[in-house]
């Protein structure tokens, strides 16, 4: 299955042999979403375009249309930049734990051994609309 990758796990660790641990299939997959929904738009050198504008979103308030841009930011980097995968599912909803957290819940399926997996990106959002209470 060496077509779905293998490489360092994120963020990088060593083990005992200070060898790079690495990581593979799914795993890999994982962590390649990790990255591309962590990194800016234009933040790459060589690949201007990768990455998501998820930054640009951490003010604002979270409503039905932050939620649906959210949910067209990731749908177009996962369509874009990680073809190993078809996204079957996404939802983007508010934490149970933390007000200033959405997760993003996708559900995909690798295209090549047509096996599905399910992952949750905390995204943290600062609720500047939400008055801090003195106490």
């Amino acid at each position: 299955m060496s077509f779905l990758g293998r490489g360092w796990s994120f963020p990088p660790r060593f083990d005992s042999r200070q060898q790079a641990v690495m990581v593979e299939h799914g795993e890999d997959i994982d962590e390649s979403l990790h990255i591309l929904f962590r990194t800016r738009v234009g933040e790459r050198v060589m690949q201007h375009a990768y990455g998501t504008r998820l930054h640009q979103m951490v003010f604002e308030e979270i409503t039905e249309q932050t939620i649906t841009e959210i949910t067209d930011l990731i749908k177009k980097a996962v369509m874009f930049f990680e073809p190993r995968i078809e996204l079957e599912k996404l939802d983007v909803r508010p934490s149970g734990e933390d007000l200033a957290r959405l997760d993003l819940q996708l559900s995909y399926r690798i295209r090549t051994t047509n096996t599905r997996h399910n992952m949750v990106y905390p995204l943290y959002l600062d609720q500047a609309s939400h008055p801090v209470r003195a106490g």
